[in-house]
């Protein structure tokens, strides 16, 4: 006896049809318990942040205390310290390039002036290099021009390592009086 299977193909396509939806099915009812399972455990952790934060002391609002009154001493009122006095003449010093190489060619300026800004011409200006090992003092010794100028050229010649900073003392002479310069200073890279 032999058995003829025939091929229908409404028959497949309603199969197909039936696992398809099959699939889906799972599928959502997967994602539906997922998202339950994900609900429940983010409720459990507030839950438990909820708890915790309950236990925790009661913050309570205090009112401001008063502040103190402050008094100052009348005797020290009385005693007031005078205005400083603005010097006669005052001076700076800067480099030409404040990041040279070690073995650059490089010029400190330097300038006097009197009350405002007024350059004071005829002072004579010296000027010592403080280097790491040693201090050089500069062969020129210029007279400040109209303006109170004076200029003296330096050759590092690898006297200051590298990232050292070094400084420059220019130091005026007038009518017999010294007029110390703020330094200038320079870092060799």
């Amino acid at each position: 006896m032999t058995y003829k299977i025939r091929y229908n193909p409404v028959c497949c396509i309603q199969m197909q049809k039936f696992f398809v939806t099959t699939n889906m099915k799972r599928k959502v009812l997967f994602l539906t318990i997922h998202s339950l399972k994900r609900f429940i455990m983010y409720a459990s952790c507030a839950s438990v942040l909820l708890l915790l934060a309950a236990c925790g002391p009661i913050a309570q609002v205090n009112a401001p205390k008063t502040q103190q009154t402050v008094v100052v001493n009348p005797s020290f009122q009385v005693k007031v310290s005078p205005v400083p006095t603005i010097p006669t003449y005052r001076c700076g010093a800067w480099a030409s390039n404040n990041a040279p190489g070690a073995y650059s060619n490089i010029t400190i300026y330097a300038r006097l002036t009197t009350t405002g800004v007024n350059g004071v011409a005829g002072a004579t200006a010296k000027a010592i290099v403080h280097f790491k090992d040693t201090d050089q003092q500069l062969d020129q010794q210029p007279t400040s021009d109209d303006g109170g100028y004076v200029s003296f050229p330096l050759q590092l010649q690898g006297h200051q390592p590298r990232l050292l900073p070094a400084t420059v003392d220019v130091i005026f002479t007038l009518n017999g009086q010294n007029i110390n310069c703020t330094q200038a200073f320079f870092t060799p890279q």
